[in-house]
This record gives structure tokens, sequence and C-alpha cells, in this order.
């Protein structure tokens, strides 16, 4: 199937859209469908292809329990708007008139029974259905503002438009082609941005910690903490650190040089190991922390408590030190696997300089940011996927 509707030459054009993902394709689709001419530009040889490799090629496309309380922003309550207008329940629907079959996996994950090239081809359709014009394998070498209308040239030809929507996105995983170029691009315009960040990324692991490393491959349910803030889900031991959903989670949390807490043993009520020792004295503690744990985990979380032997022989106050450890075990991690392994970019175009109902800027008019490029960051499991589509179709309904 084609994907790519070659542009036409005619010049003007009611709204230009800077990138074709999840964002830009949902922003362009609703923009053409109320009789917009949209111009939707990407300089990659196809769309979606953040799409295409999510949730393991199946796409989780939306989380059933999105809702603003599960996103991070240096303003908590921009996202509210653009959330309550375009919903999961919304997109559920457009996924399911394609006839798209999907299973919500865990915790309110929704994926594709098939693949994810099923919405890539979903959202191209739809750009169909607005007569939106897409350029693919093109690139931008220059935006211009003036009297009222946007200028880009792109290849040897300029566009112009009143409305420029930015959503190239940020820079995590550049191997897919992601780059800072909507920070650079907001800046000139004058809108601010906040600090952007790897997010839902592995975290490293040095000095005393390198112990761990050991552990590569070894994963266990767990709740990891940092601040007030805890999931509890997977995790998982890699050859430079931790990773795995409860890791990936609490990393958008993290900063460098706060320690993140680990509950090794999350279903263990308060007092689990005096119990054990009344009711099995002869048992070896390590027979008894192996119970609820991968071996090679239990053998390195034995030998960094240091205790041994039977239960009987060890004091109840020790057995409780070893219950307090276990169940907030502090790690220090020295860093992050980087914008290379980050899934989304925490940070972004300042939120204080858009409208959280349109997405336009507010002190340069007819210039828009949405997606992943804006300073709003979803937790895993489908929810930045939803902020796409939200803020996509709030810019989209205004443009």
């Amino acid at each position: 199937m084609d994907l790519c509707k070659p542009v036409t030459d005619a010049a003007r054009y009611d709204a230009i859209i800077l990138g074709a993902g999840a964002a830009g394709m949902m922003c362009a689709a609703v923009a053409g469908q109320r009789g917009r001419r949209v111009l939707l530009i990407d300089r990659a040889d196809e769309p979606g292809k953040k799409i295409l490799i999510s949730g393991g090629g199946r796409c989780n496309f939306t989380n059933l329990h999105a809702a603003p309380d599960r996103y991070i922003s240096a303003n908590p309550h921009f996202m509210k708007s653009a959330l309550r207008r375009y919903t999961q329940e919304d997109f559920i629907a457009l996924v399911d008139r394609y006839g798209i079959a999907w299973h919500e996996k865990t915790l309110g994950q929704l994926f594709c029974d098939g693949s994810a090239r099923q919405i890539v081809a979903m959202l191209d359709e739809e750009c169909r259905a607005g007569g939106v014009e897409i350029a693919l394998g093109r690139d931008v070498s220059a935006v211009e503002h003036g009297d009222g209308r946007y200028r880009v040239t792109v290849g040897a030809r300029t566009v112009e438009a009143p409305a420029l929507v930015i959503a190239t996105g940020g820079p995590s995983i550049p191997k897919m082609g992601a780059t800072g170029y909507a920070y650079d691009l907001a800046r000139r315009f004058g809108l601010k941005v906040i600090e952007p960040r790897p997010a839902l990324v592995p975290l490293t692991l040095g000095g005393d910690e390198a112990l761990f490393k050991s552990l590569s491959g070894v994963s266990a349910e767990v709740i990891a903490k940092c601040g007030k803030t805890a999931f509890r889900e997977a995790a998982l031991f890699t050859h430079k650190g931790m990773s795995g959903p409860a890791i990936l989670q609490i990393s958008s949390y993290w900063r460098h040089g706060q320690q993140i807490g680990v509950d090794f043993l999350p279903s263990q009520d308060s007092g689990w190991l005096v119990e054990a020792k009344r009711a099995r004295p002869r048992a070896a503690f390590r027979t008894v922390i192996g119970a609820a744990l991968p071996d090679r985990l239990a053998d390195t979380l034995v030998e960094r408590l240091g205790l041994h032997g039977e239960m009987g022989n060890l004091t109840d106050r020790a057995l409780e030190q070893a219950e307090r450890r276990l169940a907030d075990w502090r790690f220090s991690p020295n860093g992050t696997e980087g914008f290379a392994k980050a899934e989304v970019t925490i940070g972004g175009i300042d939120t204080d300089g858009l409208s959280s109902k349109t997405m336009e800027a507010k002190r340069v008019p007819g210039l828009y940011a949405i997606g992943e490029a804006v300073d709003v960051t979803g937790w895993l499991g489908g929810y930045n996927f939803q902020w796409a589509w939200a803020s996509g179709s709030a810019a989209g309904q205004a443009i």
C-alpha cells in the first residue's frame, strides 16, 4: 500500500504539520476531516515508525485507566482538557470501527492481536478520508513566519499556511531518527523548553552495587519506590543495572543523586520472618528467603544480609532488620541508559506557553505543539499514545 500521497503543485495550505508520528497523523486526520487543507511532512520514509516498534510490534495503543494523574508535567493540570475531550474510549471506538482485534494484557494495557501496522494503516486511511497530503522522506530546510503565515521549505519547494504544528517528538530512540528539532524550533519562536531527559529508561548501577550485575537476566515482581511514588510490577536485572516495567516506571521520577527503594517481597506481611522462625526453627534462612525469590537473587540478597544458618539460631532483632531491608532495599543509580534506550522523553516545550484547550502557542498565533514534543509524559503502558491521540485531536479541532 502506498502510504505517501504526493504533494500537489499548490503551495498554500490551511495547516502544515511537521512529524507523521502518532500525534501528527491524528492531528492531520481530524483537521482534514473538518475540511482543512493539510500537508503532513516527515523526514522518515514511512509514517508512524515509533508506532510500528511499540509493544513488541503489536502497539500498546492506549490504556483503560488513562487519567491526568498518570502523567508527569511541570503543570499537572495542563493535560486535563485534552484527555477529557478525547478519551481512551474514543480511540477504542475508532479501532473497533476498523475491525482491528485487540486485547487487554495487564493493568489496562491494550494491544493489537495482530500487528502495529494495523494502527498505522488506520491512521493513514483517516488521513486519506480528510484529503491530507503526505510528504515522506522530505527534510525541512527552513521555517519562516511573517504576515500571519508560516513558510516551510521542503526540498526544492516552499509551502505556506496560517497554522504550523510541531509534532516531531522528543530525542528518545535516536536510531528511529528522533532528534531535538522540536525544541530548537520552539525556541526560535520564543517558547521555553523544560529540560528534556530520558524517561521510561533502564537505570545503571556502579560501585558496590556492581555485584547485582551478576544477576543479569533475573526478574522478580517488586515494588519500586522513589520519593512518594511507587510501582508494583516486574524488575529485571541487566548487565548494566536494572530494568523491567517497575524500574522503567520509577525512572521517570528519579533524578541524579536520588536513591530508589525496592521491596523484593511485596506479598509478605509485616513480621513474616519472625513468624517463619517460630513455625520452622530448623529451616535455613536461605531456604526461607528462596521460597519466594529466584535462586540467584536469593543467593545475592542473603550474601549481602550476612545471615546464615538455621532460623532458630537467628535473633528476632536480626530477622526484623533483614525484613526491613528486604522491604526497602536502597539502590543509588549512577545514571540511565540514556535517550538511546528511553521509550519517551520527559520535559519538552513548556506548557505554560500553550493553550490547554487547543495546544496553540499563547503568544505566537497559528503555532501549535503536540505529543511528545510537549512537557507531558505518561506512565508506561499506552498512556503516551493516549496523550498523542488527545493532543493531536485538540489541535486538529482548532486549526
